[in-house]
């Protein structure tokens, strides 16, 4: 293979995609902190806003360094096309106000992030737009669901606390088979862990506040897939304005650089500290991919390179429990976020799922002495003293 027709591996490219250069001959990518663009005359302006050309007008549509993250993110997913927004639920509510409208049917895990639900239950009918609930535990429930206008399946995988796993290259299938778009959360797993359009999913949403920036300093969202879907998502967006700041952009970009490195890391402790606290006796139970005894093993493995950050366990004792575990810990940090550098504890039943009823938090597989682990990037040890201690001294 001559040097032309060389294929860079995707880490590589990760960390050499930019915006080009200025005549400056900058080696980083500068910030484009502008609202807007200028034009040499106003024959090249009419030009652009006729949509003949493919320079900027204006940053709530495209950017010079959200473009550059768009690249990144779509080149590691292996999708044709994508757009950012200013977070992960804006992108999840310009993929479905984009593509569904009045009278269609929205079929999700009824396992996804507390938000998502929010977005599905009190909104989506507002617009006139019908949902189920699935458990991504029973899959063959799945097809019974599918209503001639069903227009989307929704998944997170893993879920968000549970850790719940489906076959994507299954349900891939079942929804070509049923012309039904399948718009996959890859939150958790990051393009570098799993990439679901190579598995059948036609879209991809992440919020790229957590692993890829990593260091849970910005909020961002990104939705890659078929360049169709990603138009319409573009064009709802240019008009509504969920649009991603310069200045997170640019963060965001410098982080993807390091993705491939820092998700390695991540995924090695969580699995080591999984593997630790197995039998524990402060615990019912502990999950995460990667462990042999999580219920969907053999699926995670096949379609994960890695189990992810993230791992989960059930304390003995509950809501209070967990509340007495929270306030035990020394090292690891109390907040809403998830994919820092630092480790994060959070008890979902009390913080992100509060407003889920308790029925609807045991049908998602919210149990009352949940606990949810991310798992950051200091010394493994020191964190499993950590939640150790921790655990012996609620107890």
């Amino acid at each position: 293979m001559s040097q032309d027709e060389y294929q860079y591996h995707p880490e590589t490219r990760a960390v050499r995609i930019r915006s080009e250069r200025t005549d400056n001959m900058e080696h980083s990518s500068p910030m484009y902190i502008t609202s807007s663009f200028t034009y040499p005359d106003a024959e090249r302006m009419r030009a652009t806003f006729a949509d003949e050309t493919d320079d900027y007008i204006y940053s709530r549509f495209s950017n010079p360094n959200v473009d550059e993250v768009i690249d990144k993110v779509a080149m590691l997913e292996g999708a044709p096309a994508g757009y950012a927004t200013a977070s992960g639920m804006s992108t999840i509510w310009a993929s479905f106000m984009a593509l569904l409208s009045a009278g269609d049917h929205l079929l999700a895990c009824r396992a996804i992030f507390g938000s998502t639900h929010t977005l599905i239950t009190k909104y989506l009918p507002k617009y006139g737009i019908q949902y189920d609930y699935f458990d991504i535990n029973d899959p063959t429930s799945i097809e019974a669901l599918i209503k001639p206008n069903t227009k989307m399946i929704f998944v997170e995988t893993p879920s968000n606390p549970g850790l719940d796993v489906i076959d994507l290259e299954w349900l891939g299938k079942l929804a070509r088979s049923h012309n039904v778009i399948l718009n996959v959360d890859n939150c958790f797993a990051t393009p570098i862990l799993q990439r679901p359009l190579a598995l059948g999913a036609h879209l991809v949403t992440t919020s790229a506040t957590k692993w890829m920036d990593g260091q849970g300093r910005v909020l961002g969202g990104v939705v890659v897939g078929e360049p169709d879907l990603i138009k319409q998502i573009y064009t709802f967006c240019r008009s509504t304005g969920p649009s991603l700041s310069p200045f997170n952009a640019w963060v965001l970009s410098k982080s993807l650089e390091t993705l491939p490195v820092r998700m390695a890391r991540h995924s090695e402790s969580a699995l080591k500290l999984a593997t630790a606290l197995e039998g524990n006796p402060h615990l019912v139970w502990v999950k995460y991919p990667f462990l042999p005894s999580h219920p969907q093993y053999a699926i995670a493995k096949k379609q994960m390179s890695g189990g992810g950050g993230v791992f989960c366990f059930e304390l003995k004792g509950g809501v209070e429990q967990g509340r007495r575990f929270l306030d035990s810990l020394q090292l690891l940090s109390l907040t809403a976020n998830l994919g820092d550098s630092r480790s994060i504890a959070s008890h979902p039943s009390s913080t992100t799922h509060a407003k889920l009823t308790e029925e609807e938090r045991l049908l998602a597989g919210i149990t009352p002495g949940l606990i949810r682990i991310s798992t950051g990037l200091e010394y493994p040890d020191d964190i499993l003293h950590d939640i150790v201690q921790a655990l012996d001294k609620s107890k």
